[in-house]
């Protein structure tokens, strides 16, 4: 009978000190994570320093937590799994060397991950990947088309090149005086409001890949400096939903059309702007005219940064035989295609 293969994943690349257990790469057996989001609002965004304080204060603490769920100790465990980059590089380093200590002490396989990769396998915990498939990653800090031909193979071909959606929309929620994170706010104000105002689209380059959002974020800004110069009222409802609209209808029709060009069975969202319930709406809507099109979105939990995906993704990693030794150090700039085998 073959023994279930158990990762403990180690996820510190921003605000989150996140540690988790996942069994065979598809199962959650615990999953644990400390928020720095109330530390961090009265800030408008993520400060770096304070990032790295509170995972050096809580990176332990999460540890023993998620180990006290599982009922479990690390002679338990096969492996440690730890996000390598990208990400704040203060950050990163709290769990590349809180993975590398616990690799050491217990001598475990260290197995360095991707975060990206992480969020694009936050969806085996849901169900199965199916190759090949076509990942769309949105988050603050990236905006993304990865197409895979198998496990563990990643090849972007379409990415940001300013602004992440992510980051447009906590500049104008910042704008329109929401806190932060500013996302989950225009979202819900948008579905108060309508999309009557014109804003741009950028399409770029005919088929093109790539994403850009700082001209979107910058037209938002114009109008609404623009109205109070003339003393008019735009209403924020629909100054959302007009922004909202503009993303979602550039990220859906280049998805749209890459999972037809790619000729994929299966779309996989990510990161944490896949919470985004006009995106999620949107797709749903789009791809049920595909049927041969399986669309898989993750619940909100496995959205934003976690420590399962981490442990989801290194299980993958651990069956590939990638490793790493104590000189295993953080990337913030890590490329997603660098373990591509």
């Amino acid at each position: 009978m073959k023994k279930d293969v158990l990762i403990v994943g180690i996820e510190t690349s921003c605000d989150e000190t996140a540690v988790a257990i996942v069994k065979d790469g598809r199962e959650i057996v615990a999953n644990v994570v400390a928020s720095q989001i109330e530390s961090h609002k009265r800030f408008g965004g993520v400060v770096p320093e304070i990032a790295s304080r509170h995972h050096v204060e809580q990176i332990t603490l999460v540890i023993e937590e998620a180990l006290n769920l599982a009922q479990l100790t690390f002679s338990d465990i096969d492996a440690i799994a730890v996000t390598e980059g990208p990400g704040l590089v203060g950050a990163l380093l709290i769990g590349v060397n809180a993975a590398k200590a616990l690799a050491f002490a217990h001598n475990k396989p260290l197995v360095p991950v991707h975060h990206i990769a992480g969020h694009i396998y936050a969806n085996r915990l849901v169900t199965e990947l199916k190759f090949p498939l076509l990942a769309l990653v949105v988050s603050g800090g990236h905006t993304e088309l990865v197409y895979m031909k198998e496990h563990g193979h990643f090849e972007v071909i379409g990415e940001t090149r300013d602004d992440a959606a992510g980051e447009a929309y906590d500049k104008v929620a910042r704008t329109l005086n929401m806190p932060y994170p500013g996302g989950p706010h225009i979202d819900r104000l948008a579905q108060k409001g309508s999309p009557k105002i014109d804003l741009p689209r950028a399409w770029l380059e005919e088929g093109s890949y790539d994403f850009s959002f700082s001209g979107l974020k910058s037209a938002v800004i114009n109008t609404v400096h623009n109205a109070e110069q003339r003393g008019e009222r735009i209403a924020p409802e629909d100054l959302a939903a007009s922004f909202q609209e503009s993303v979602i209808e550039v990220l859906v029709k280049k998805t749209e059309r890459a999972v037809a060009e790619y000729g994929v069975g299966q779309l996989v969202v990510a990161g944490g702007v896949a919470a985004n319930k006009g995106l999620r709406k949107a797709l749903e809507k789009t791809f049920a005219d595909h049927p041969a099109i399986e669309l898989v979105i993750p619940p909100l939990s496995l959205c934003t940064d976690n420590a399962a995906m981490i442990a989801a993704a290194g299980s993958v990693m651990f069956e590939k035989g990638i490793r790493a030794d104590s000189s295993l150090n953080a990337i913030p700039g890590l490329d997603i295609e660098i373990y591509n085998t």
